[in-house]
């Protein structure tokens, strides 16, 4: 029986594939990551409504249809900047976790951890904090899901320092230290001096530190 002969792809398939780690894949990633890093700075300053893909487009340094080529949309360049920070907190706390035995030793990692975020994307903690709202539903759920595990790293070392504590207790101290940590970065530059990161870190450490450990005496 005679074969079909193999089909030669095209020029143009062989141009369009891309293998992963060449000069073109990278160029490829690098624009997603400008555009990532725009969203985040132009949804913090106007609002996700007030940005348009021209606008995303041009302080990327691409055109406004260019976008396309990396996101669905708007919509969808807002989904992949929270998810992707959700990914990176909760990889960072597993890493924290599987390499330290210590608790309180764990503890100040994660805490260390968490202000060296704070302190590097303020931008992208109030887009969450304020655009949340405007992800697709099944984005909102997977962030959702992946911060709810990364407050239970915290709640899983704390319990560790704290035996006997109600959980609900344990991820009050997290919330309430998230908040400390988090907050701070925006109080700072909105009231327009700001402080020097080497300044800003070991006092946030230290008060993220002191209110998660802090004994709580019984009631009366």
């Amino acid at each position: 029986m005679p074969t079909t002969p193999p089909v030669k792809p095209s020029a143009q398939a062989l141009a369009a594939h891309v293998t992963p780690g060449t000069p073109r894949s990278q160029a490829k990633e690098n624009r997603r990551q400008a555009l990532l890093t725009a969203a985040a700075a132009l949804f913090a300053l106007h609002g996700f409504n007030r940005v348009s893909l021209e606008d995303l487009g041009a302080a990327a340094g691409v055109s406004g249809p260019a976008v396309y080529r990396h996101f669905q949309g708007k919509q969808a360049v807002l989904g992949d900047l929270l998810l992707t920070v959700s990914r990176e907190l909760l990889d960072g706390g597993r890493r924290v976790i599987a390499e330290t035995t210590d608790p309180l030793a764990a503890l100040r990692r994660l805490v260390g951890f968490q202000v060296e975020f704070a302190l590097g994307k303020p931008d992208v903690i109030r887009v969450q904090d304020r655009d949340f709202s405007n992800l697709s539903q099944k984005d909102q759920s997977e962030v959702r899901t992946l911060q709810r595990n990364y407050v239970e790293i915290w709640v899983e070392v704390l319990s560790l320092l704290h035996p006997g504590t109600d959980a609900i207790e344990l991820r009050m101290r997290a919330h309430a230290a998230f908040g400390l940590i988090n907050s701070t970065p925006h109080s700072i530059r909105n009231h327009g001096r700001k402080i020097a990161h080497k300044t800003a870190r070991p006092l946030l450490e230290s008060m993220a530190m002191a209110a998660l450990t802090v004994e709580v005496p019984e009631a009366p």
